[in-house]
């Protein structure tokens, strides 16, 4: 088990908003589309800024976006301070900007946990968001996933499936969270071998031993990737049975 944080010290919050996101089909960054009269980066940066210890919130974008950006903060976070960095080539280059721009932070210990998380996933919970960041407080690092029931497996040869056994795949989510200087050593030790993981837990896997606990995440907490799911997201938001 890791250390508990020193008393005082917060966590920080990354959304990353820095992809194109061209399979939506917009002329725009689909994290800057509106979804239920907001731009839906707007609903998790909330989310975030709802949840007790932390702050800083940090979001990464793309310069070519300073000004739709710069319009999300103004009118739509409820006066939650967001510190912006630009992002990178790839997502994992913009979680390395964003954890290098937090580093002095991380080194005085006034960091201590991070949670990084997709700008195109409008719909997670403050609920969530506190489960996630409790685990990795707890343990070192974790992860929301919803449990893979309809996954089957192919043999080599591609010619038959069968089920796998139950609770073995995970579907993962965000935010992803770890102890704050354990997360940086991995990322620039990643960054130095040429190292590109599918996301913030597999580069953890890869260059630290901190363990890595999953809670149940929540169906609501999809990612926007297709049109169809914008309207799902707006049913979702509409529905008298969801809370935030």
């Amino acid at each position: 088990m890791t250390p508990h944080p020193q008393e005082g010290a917060r966590a920080a919050a990354v959304v990353l908003a820095s992809g194109a996101g061209t399979r939506v089909g917009a002329g725009v960054n689909k994290v800057y589309l509106p979804l239920a009269g907001r731009r839906l980066v707007s609903w998790s940066l909330t989310a975030f800024a709802a949840v007790s210890g932390i702050g800083p919130l940090v979001l990464v974008a793309r310069p070519e976006d300073g000004e739709v950006v710069e319009w999300v903060l103004d009118r739509e976070v409820n006066g939650a301070e967001v510190e912006v960095v630009y992002g990178g080539r790839s997502r994992q280059e913009s979680e390395l900007r964003a954890l290098r721009h937090l580093a002095g932070r991380i080194d005085r210990g006034v960091v201590d946990t991070v949670l990084i998380h997709d700008g195109a996933r409008p719909l997670v919970s403050a609920a969530l968001i506190a489960g996630v960041l409790h685990e990795a407080r707890e343990y070192g690092g974790a992860i929301p996933a919803l449990p893979a029931e309809d996954v089957l497996a192919v043999d080599p040869g591609g010619e038959s499936l069968g089920a796998l056994p139950p609770a073995t795949m995970v579907l993962a989510q965000t935010p992803q969270a770890f102890r704050a200087a354990p997360l940086l050593e991995a990322y620039e030790a990643a960054a130095r071998q040429g190292f590109d993981g599918t996301d913030t837990s597999s580069v953890m896997e890869q260059f630290s031993s901190v363990p890595v606990r999953w809670i149940r995440g929540e169906q609501e907490n999809f990612k926007v990737t297709y049109p169809s799911d914008l309207v799902v997201a707006e049913h979702v938001l509409a529905s008298v049975d969801y809370r935030r």
